[in-house]
């Protein structure tokens, strides 16, 4: 049973006041050692193991801890860390989600792909790659971009959905939108899973009609809209908000019908979150494994990439990409978000071949 299942139960809600992260990460046959010793446990079903943890309750922190030191009470919070979340409607496994934006303006790729026919070749060039997953997006939603209707959306993105259900139908459709009626036309068109930025709470009428299907749904994590959210970066400790965030987000999705195996989640680095939040967020990713959920980490050639190498051109940071993508793996189901798919596939196999046994 998903690990959000087993806490809706009759306490109804998960408490997220309450996390546990988890350190002292280990790999392949250390890992397979130490869980048979007793001195870690699995992360997330995946290739990690974690050999101590910290509690927080609120904002007050134990300390790093053996985890057979756990106390009793805590049992239940530890247990989200070890279970191996639904697939959401994707591929099980790490994979690599190839981006294929059909606008003008977005930051790295706007105006590659604005026609149909060449949408569609990039799409199948990015599946050859090795990418299982395509995130399509007809709205950009960098700081500044002009705001397009549903209609203009679903008329720039409609072809090129059609068109790849014909030429790659054993890839997942991911439909990059906040908008319903985006996304009742895109999973008209044959839409395996809906991405949503703004979590569910751009458009009223998204959550009604996802409960009503069977797709995969990511919410991800942004305060304000992409007009405001520079607005919004201000954290207490921006790992610890960003999941109980999140997790405000998940339950919300849960109470309004959606399924939790269908759900996954994005810590949306470069949203609301500057540079330091994202290095911070992305030293700590295994704290997402208290929601119980699927991660989809989309780093791919972000201004923290750009800041953090001097790199001002978008379309050369895929090597920063790859290396901040990396950190998402430990937690086994990862979905990577990414524009350049062929480097990504090598790097997550390479990875792969060193921890795991």
């Amino acid at each position: 049973m998903p690990p959000l299942l087993r806490f809706m139960g009759g306490e109804l809600r998960m408490d997220f006041r309450r996390l546990a992260e988890p350190a002292g990460l280990l790999y392949g046959t250390a890992a397979e050692d130490a869980v048979k010793r007793g001195f870690a446990l699995p992360l997330a079903g995946g290739p990690a193991a974690f050999s101590c943890v910290d509690l927080i309750e609120d904002r007050t922190h134990s300390g790093f801890m053996p985890v057979g030191n756990v106390p009793a009470g805590w049992q239940d919070v530890l247990a989200r860390l070890v279970a191996k979340p639904p697939a959401a409607g994707m591929p099980e496994g790490p994979q690599v989600m190839g981006i294929l934006n059909i606008t003008p303006d977005s930051f790295s790729d706007g105006g590659l792909h604005q026609e149909a026919l060449r949408a569609v070749q990039a799409g199948q060039a990015q599946v050859s790659a090795g990418a299982s997953v395509l995130d399509i997006g007809g709205e950009s939603t960098r700081p500044g971009a002009a705001v397009v209707t549903p209609e203009q959306e679903w008329e720039r993105i409609g072809p090129v959905v059609q068109g790849l259900k014909q030429q790659v139908p054993e890839a997942v459709l991911s439909i990059d939108t906040r908008n319903s009626a985006v996304m009742a036309q895109a999973l008209a068109a044959g839409a395996d899973v809906i991405n949503d930025v703004s979590a569910l709470t751009h458009d009223p009428e998204a959550l009604p009609l996802l409960a009503e299907k069977t797709c995969g749904v990511v919410l991800m994590h942004m305060r304000g809209t992409p007009a405001t959210m520079t607005q919004h970066a201000v954290y207490e400790d921006v790992a610890c908000d960003v999941v109980r965030e999140l997790g405000t987000r998940l339950m919300a999705a849960i109470e309004g019908g959606i399924a939790p195996e269908r759900l996954s989640v994005d810590p949306g680095l470069g949203f609301a979150k500057n540079t330091a939040q994202g290095v911070a967020l992305l030293s700590r990713l295994p704290l997402l494994a208290n929601l119980g959920c699927r991660v989809v980490l989309g780093v791919s050639r972000k201004r923290m990439i750009g800041e953090l190498t001097g790199v001002q051109n978008a379309s050369g940071r895929d090597a920063g990409t790859q290396a901040a993508s990396l950190e998402g793996l430990p937690l086994g189901q990862t979905v990577l978000r990414v524009h350049a798919v062929e480097g990504m596939v090598q790097a997550l196999r390479v990875w792969q071949r060193v921890h795991t046994v």
